[in-house]
C-alpha cells in the first residue's frame, strides 16, 4: 500500500477492525510516519450486467451508488441510508448465484427500495431509469404513487406533531383538546 502523503511503497498495520462487509486497517508509513486508513472488502467472482443494448459490463457498485445518491440528493434521509441500499442490492445480486443480471432487474430493485423510503427520490430515479418522454407518463407514475398512499403523508424521517387521537379529534371538532383547555385558562 503506497503512502498517500509521500508515495513510499511500504507501511505497517497499526490496527485492524472488522466493519460491515470488510476490514478497516489503520496504517503508518515506514518512511514519513504519517498515518492513514484503508478499507478492504472481499470482491466475489465477476458479476456482469446486461445493458439495454445487450452489451455486457462488469457490475460496478460505484455506478449504483452514484445513481442512488443523485436520486436522494438533498432529501432528509439518515446518513448511511444510500450505502445501505447499495450494500443490500449488491448482496442480493451475489446471493442470486447468477453471473449475468439484466440492468432492468437492478433498476427495479433500486426503485422498490426508494419507493418505500422516499417518494421524491423514487420519482427522481424513475424519471431517469424509465426515460419518460412526456409529462403524461410521469403524471401516471405520480398518480399511482399517490393512490397507493393511505391517509396522511409525511416524510419518513419526521415524527408527527400530534397523535392519531388528536388528529381524529381535530377532524371531528375542528380543534384539539389541549387548545380548548388553554383557551379556557386564558379567559380566567
Amino acid at each position: 500500500m503506497d503512502c498517500p502523503y509521500c508515495s513510499y511503497h511500504d507501511s505497517k498495520v497499526i490496527d485492524s477492525r472488522e466493519i460491515n462487509d470488510g476490514i478497516r486497517r489503520r496504517r503508518q508509513c515506514l518512511k514519513c510516519d504519517s498515518r492513514f486508513t484503508t478499507y478492504e472488502r472481499l470482491q466475489p467472482a465477476g458479476l456482469f450486467v446486461i445493458k439495454k443494448d445487450e452489451r455486457r459490463e462488469e457490475f460496478n457498485r460505484d455506478k449504483l451508488l452514484i445513481g442512488v445518491r443523485k436520486a436522494c440528493e438533498k432529501r432528509p434521509l439518515a446518513s448511511g441510508t444510500v450505502d445501505k441500499i447499495a450494500d443490500d442490492i449488491e448482496a442480493e445480486l451475489y446471493r442470486s448465484g447468477k453471473l449475468e443480471i439484466p440492468s432492468a432487474v437492478i433498476g427495479d430493485m433500486v426503485m422498490e427500495r426508494l419507493k418505500s423510503l422516499d417518494h421524491i427520490a423514487y420519482i427522481r430515479f424513475a424519471s431517469v431509469y424509465r426515460e419518460f418522454t412526456d409529462i403524461t407518463t410521469l403524471k401516471e407514475v405520480v398518480d399511482a404513487l399517490v393512490s397507493g398512499e393511505s391517509g396522511i403523508s409525511r416524510p419518513t424521517s419526521q415524527l408527527p406533531l400530534l397523535s392519531t387521537e388528536e388528529l381524529e379529534e381535530i377532524s371531528k371538532r375542528g380543534r384539539p383538546k389541549g387548545r380548548a383547555k388553554s383557551e379556557q385558562l386564558n379567559r380566567k
